[in-house]
């Protein structure tokens, strides 16, 4: 496991000699699918005779080659053709036909690899600039034997070279890969002691990601249990999004010998790869504060159609984080019959983001309702490559134990890291195994300590409620308030007219101008200069108004009083009188809200 850092050295290496030829942000594009294909090539060496021979000799006889072949390779991966790395580059200067022949012989399950790579497209590139000789004798230089190479370390491998590229042109490489120990650590939180998968032979568990990256948390999970019980059966389901992030995680679960078809390609929210299918255990990472506009329309007609027998019946979040949708989608997918517990790690938004009421708030109250969540744990800040934020692990089960039943755990871990000696992007903390251990030693105690508090569900339980306050005016006729009455559209639409004939609307507008002039001089002539009270003041004004034949709509005395009134906190109240409402209007302006926690009897009756 040590010496990983070194063989990704070795193949950055390789990408120098695109320098020139290909931007830095391009790397990747030739680098990854040719680390992945070089595997698989020393992978498929001690069968490669036999499924050549094999391919000769029933070419054109059997409708169906593919049973055949795999048969003879012990897998489904494998390649017809008459080339591997090292006959490629005995022939140099046909090396990119060659090539392109390597390709299209390997096995249909190795072709959807290679095409969401799209790597055919760099071969007449990498031809044009006589690279692709030196590139791939540069590989020959690297073991990656699967042998040699363990599919652990394989992925410590393709993370740091993803994270690498990933710094070439600030790409999020937070979204394909989660740091080792941060897995470890929610690996260890998903399980309980007496989770028979851990001691009883043949047991099965199936173990799922609907947001897998290049497979790191599905891989670990396995490990974990079989480490454990080396007699279980581990079946791994994942879906993953980003192309290259997906070929990653397939080719791995070729080598290993898993079903690759699960691991679907596709956006979880509007291809649900796994649809009616249930898992035992869940990890994921979604990526923090991805915006989910692109699938609005589908994610909003499920929830408006279907409801709570649709993934989404909770509600939905703030369009611009999708975080939410993912732990509703995973929830979708629990065991009813064998229980189901899920590790996902969130940054804050998902735990804060939201008041009383909205989607976010209706999402954790159907969460909390259904005594799903067990628990949260806060993680050290600075431990991923991508960003400093502060982050957390939540734990959800529909398989609560009857201690911890009716009771959420926090657990703050912020605390628990160690300095990296080298930083690595934004990360430069790291959990030891040993503060891993510590963390969830504290989780399992279930007590009240130092860095563990349990709560009854209730206290999570808030309402929103708003504060308002009574609306005081004053009025006064000053220069400075008359003249906001001109600029009041209202007041302003008096000399306008939108008739058509010109004696009409000059006529027309030249009435208006003197019913403006007959309100100024209406200001003027009140009884008193100052009024504290808007309906003495509405009462004088309406009175007055009525002798002079100065005729006032509704719309004209609110821009008026809009106009001359202020704010004034001496002032009498303001009072609504109408068929509907009646009482003191409140003032929108000084209108709060405050979050007030639920009585505990209320919380208890949901």
């Amino acid at each position: 496991m040590h010496n990983f850092t070194q063989k990704a050295n070795l193949i950055w290496e390789i990408a120098d000699l695109l320098r020139g030829d290909y931007k830095p942000r391009e790397y990747v594009d030739v680098i990854l699918p040719l680390t992945v294909l070089y595997r698989l090539d020393l992978a498929i060496a001690p069968t490669r005779q036999q499924v050549r021979q094999a391919y000769q000799k029933y070419y054109g006889k059997l409708d169906d080659l593919r049973h055949l072949l795999a048969g003879k390779a012990g897998g489904p991966v494998y390649n017809t053709s008459q080339f591997d790395w090292h006959t490629l580059l005995q022939a140099p200067d046909d090396i990119g036909q060659n090539l392109l022949h390597y390709l299209n012989g390997y096995s249909p399950e190795v072709q959807d690899i290679i095409e969401k790579f799209d790597f055919r497209r760099q071969i007449s590139r990498l031809q044009a600039a006589k690279l692709i000789y030196p590139v791939l004798q540069a590989f020959l230089k690297v073991d990656l034997h699967p042998d040699t190479v363990s599919t652990l370390e394989m992925g410590y491998i393709f993370e740091e070279l993803i994270r690498r590229f990933s710094e070439q042109y600030n790409e999020t490489a937070g979204e394909h890969f989660t740091p080792r120990e941060i897995i470890r650590l929610m690996v260890e939180l998903i399980f309980s002691k007496d989770d028979e998968v851990l001691h009883v032979p043949g047991k099965i568990r199936t173990v799922f990601d609907p947001a897998c990256g290049t497979g790191g948390m599905l891989t670990e999970a396995k490990n974990y249990i079989l480490e454990r019980n080396p007699a279980a059966t581990v079946i791994l389901f994942g879906q993953e999004l980003n192309p290259n992030a997906y070929a990653v995680a397939k080719s791995d679960m070729l080598l290993k010998g898993e079903e690759p078809d699960n691991i679907v390609y596709g956006n979880s929210f509007s291809e649900d790869g796994h649809k009616g299918r249930r898992f035992n255990l869940m990890l994921s990472n979604p990526p923090f504060g991805v915006s989910w506009k692109k699938v609005e329309w589908v994610i909003k007609q499920e929830y408006e159609q279907l409801g709570h027998d649709g993934r989404f019946g909770a509600g939905t979040p703030r369009i611009n984080d999708g975080a939410l949708l993912f732990l509703q989608h995973m929830l979708s997918k629990m065991d009813a019959d064998e229980g189901s517990r899920i590790a996902i790690i969130f940054n804050g938004s998902p735990l804060f983001t939201g008041d009383a009421g909205s989607g976010e708030s209706e999402i954790r109250r159907w969460i909390i309702e259904n005594d799903w969540l067990e628990g949260i744990i806060a993680l050290p800040d600075q431990l991923f490559y991508n960003t400093g934020i502060n982050t957390y692990i939540w734990v959800l089960t529909n398989r609560k134990s009857q201690r911890r039943r009716g009771k959420i755990q926090l657990v703050n871990g912020a605390e628990f890291y160690q300095k990296m000696r080298k930083s690595l992007g934004s990360k430069r903390h790291e959990i030891s195994l040993a503060q891993i251990g510590e963390l969830a030693s504290i989780y399992r105690a279930f007590a009240d300590g130092e860095h563990s508090r349990v709560y009854p569900n209730h206290f999570f339980g808030y309402r929103k409620v708003r504060i308002d306050r009574p609306l005081r005016l004053s009025f006064a006729f000053t220069p400075e308030r008359i003249a906001r009455l001109e600029e009041q559209s209202a007041f302003q639409q008096l000399a306008r007219s939108r008739k058509k004939d010109p004696q009409a609307r000059a006529a027309e507008e030249e009435a208006g101008r003197e019913q403006q002039a007959a309100i100024r001089q209406l200001l003027t002539t009140l009884p008193q200069s100052t009024y504290s009270d808007r309906a003495a003041f509405s009462r004088d004004l309406k009175r007055l108004a009525k002798q002079q034949g100065v005729k006032l709509t509704q719309t004209l005395l609110k821009a008026i009083v809009g106009a001359v009134g202020e704010r004034d906190s001496g002032a009498a109240v303001c009072f609504v009188d109408d068929s509907k409402k009646k009482g003191p209007e409140a003032d929108g302006e000084l209108r709060d809200y405050e979050s007030v926690p639920l009585p505990e009897q209320a919380q208890s009756a949901d």
